[in-house]
């Protein structure tokens, strides 16, 4: 998980001071030493930290901390606005220019996932009813135009590339020229990279920029290398001007460092961040969302909107009249079940739920198998409609049949028969259950262990 350490030392610095009636300004500096200590583990850059830490001070001494009747949420929040403004403040979008087509040139070293994320970006965008086009303008890595074509055949986008030898300012001239002719509102240009920062590659993306006039130029960079990550976006930034950055494999990334120094160090806000390897694992960064997530309080904004944009509404609602008429099947059980494995893992989910944190901790043994997941499906795909459809026909044979065509134990097959046959149960109860503010008893989804 992302800020998994720092988030930890937040809480349980925040959680000292919650045992605190009234604070001193002695309990404020041995609270933000913890803050300090915990930000530069983090691989936060030092002047970062020393500003941030600051100018929470300056605001949490202040008379009207110290007596708060509730000071330690008080400084909570303080801490809240600050990281905040750390990684932006608000959310940076795409500049849409008024005349399209939009230009947007990603740049960044080689290895930090341009190509990628040029078609993560190109989907995001679809997804928003625009017509993007993507353009092969790396002409140096090998197999970098292929991999374009490749994904623009995936995610049905055209790919402009012309023939081996002509310049990247001339490819990118003849791109712009295509999407006039064709109607493509948004040109995203996937340059070449190199292992390194230096003259030659500066002088290439320099002279596309002076041609083309790009509308956006954003820094592809690699969360998990830390403060060269910062080094590599104030770089750019000097000799490019970028508009902002796309801040790649943050999910595994465990401390952040470089989400949290970017903006502070470059001034460039992040646009969006990759988190997995999926093509819609491309999010667009919410700095308030993510000072939310690190401090334990979770990010149910971002779920809600991941879950509008994955489940389906006319499915939902027939599931609603399932549930009402008792009729919920092993096949809707599994239908449920996809649809909340495309929210990501339940890992990620329940990061994105205030108070997890101490949830998890308190129920310790408790594990996600996302492997059982997986287990769960080739169970139900074994088995007949009919099987799926009536549970109590599933007699001894039928389980060992179900069993091997599955690659799983009968008593594999046995525990997801009688935790379905819970689930109906509990489906019965609810209505009764939420008039009466009672809890579900011992019941466990079947992927918890």
């Amino acid at each position: 998980m992302i800020f998994e350490g720092l988030a930890d030392k937040l809480q349980q610095t925040f959680k000292k001071l919650r045992g605190h009636g009234k604070l001193t300004e002695d309990d404020v500096n041995e609270a933000m030493r913890e803050v300090r200590m915990a930000l530069l583990e983090a691989d936060v850059n030092f002047k970062v930290v020393k500003d941030f830490i600051a100018k929470i001070k300056e605001r949490a001494i202040g008379q009207d901390v110290l007596e708060a009747l509730t000071p330690a949420q008080v400084v909570i929040k303080i801490v809240n606005d600050e990281l905040t403004t750390l990684m932006g403040g608000t959310q940076s979008r795409i500049n849409i220019s008024s005349r399209p087509p939009t230009v947007i040139m990603l740049v960044g070293l080689q290895g930090a996932g341009k190509t990628t994320s040029a078609g993560k970006l190109a989907l995001s965008l679809k997804k928003q009813s625009k017509r993007p086009l993507l353009v092969a303008a790396d002409i140096y890595r090998p197999a970098a135009i292929k991999q374009l074509q490749v994904l623009g055949e995936q995610l049905d986008i055209p790919v402009f590339s012309l023939p081996e030898g002509t310049s990247p300012v001339t490819i990118a001239q003849k791109a712009i020229e295509q999407a006039n002719a064709h109607a493509n509102d948004i040109v995203i240009i996937d340059t070449a990279g190199r292992l390194h920062i230096n003259e030659e590659l500066m002088q290439e993306l320099k002279s596309i920029k002076q041609n083309v006039k790009p509308h956006e130029i954003l820094l592809v960079v690699d969360a998990m290398t830390g403060q060269d990550a910062v080094n590599v976006a104030e770089s750019f930034n000097t000799d490019l001007g970028l508009d902002g950055v796309i801040l790649t494999k943050l999910d595994g990334d465990a401390r952040g460092g470089a989400a949290l120094s970017v903006k502070a160090v470059t001034g460039c806000p992040i646009k969006f961040v990759g988190m997995g390897e999926k093509l819609e694992a491309l999010e667009q960064f919410h700095p308030d969302r993510m000072a939310s997530r690190i401090l334990g309080m979770g990010d149910v904004l971002s779920l809600i909107e991941k879950a509008q944009s994955t489940f389906d509404l006319d499915q939902a609602q027939a599931m609603e009249k399932k549930f009402r008429k008792d009729d919920f099947t092993l096949d809707d059980f599994l239908a449920q079940m996809q649809q909340v494995r495309k929210l990501g893992s339940m890992e990620q989910i329940l990061n994105m739920l205030p108070g997890m944190g101490d949830l998890k901790k308190k129920l310790g043994d408790v594990e996600f198998d996302e492997k059982e997941l997986k287990h769960i499906e080739a169970i139900i795909y074994s088995m007949t409609p009919k099987e799926r459809r009536d549970i109590n026909i599933i007699n001894g044979s039928r389980r060992k049949r179900i069993a091997l065509g599955s690659g799983t134990r009968v008593q594999d097959v046995n525990k997801l028969l009688k935790q379905f046959a819970e689930a109906k149960k509990m489906i019965k109860k609810m209505k009764g259950l939420q008039k009466s503010g009672k809890g579900f008893g011992n019941f466990k989804l079947p992927f918890m262990k």
